[in-house]
C-alpha cells in the first residue's frame, strides 16, 4: 500500500475515484471541481494497492462554525473512498490519518466530519475511527 498527497499531475486518478464516490457527476465537471479544490488549498490522498489506484480522501481546513468544534479552523473530512474490492484492509483508515496529519501540519487541534442520516456505513467508519456524534439534523428548503 502507498499514500501520497495528490499533485495536479493525479488529477485524472483522483477523477476516476471521485466518480465513483460521487457517481451524478459529470466527469469533466468533476475534474474541474477537484483541480479547483486542490488550487483553493484542500488535501487530497490517494492511495495505491496491487498497483492498482484503490482509493482517496480530500481534507479541508473550516474556517466557518463546525458542529462540535471548540477551535478553528478545524480540519475537515470532506470525502473518502476506497474501492470495493480493497475494504477490510485498514485502508480508509490509512487515508484518514493522512489527512489528519496534514491537518495537524497546518495548526489544527480538531479534525470534524459529517454523513447523510441514512449512511449507516459511514456512520460506522467514523466511529470505529474514534469520532464522536456531535448532532443530528434534517435540513429543509422550500422554493420562493
Amino acid at each position: 500500500m502507498e499514500i501520497w498527497q495528490a499533485a495536479p499531475s493525479d488529477l485524472n486518478t483522483l477523477t476516476g475515484l471521485a466518480a465513483q464516490l460521487w457517481p451524478g457527476h459529470a466527469a469533466d465537471a468533476l475534474a474541474a471541481d477537484l483541480a479547483e479544490q486542490m488550487q483553493n488549498g484542500q488535501a487530497f490522498f490517494l492511495l495505491r494497492a496491487g498497483g492498482l489506484a484503490a482509493g482517496f480522501a480530500q481534507c479541508s481546513l473550516r474556517h466557518d462554525y463546525v458542529e462540535g468544534t471548540s477551535v478553528s479552523p478545524a480540519g475537515y473530512l470532506e470525502g473518502i473512498f476506497v474501492h470495493p474490492a480493497f475494504r477490510g484492509r485498514g485502508f480508509a483508515r490509512a487515508l484518514l490519518a493522512a489527512c489528519e496529519d496534514w491537518a495537524r501540519a497546518q495548526g489544527c487541534r480538531e479534525f470534524a466530519s459529517d454523513c447523510g442520516l441514512g449512511n449507516t456505513a459511514s456512520q460506522h467508519f467514523h466511529r470505529a475511527a474514534g469520532f464522536t456524534e456531535t448532532a443530528r439534523i434534517v435540513c429543509f428548503i422550500k422554493p420562493l
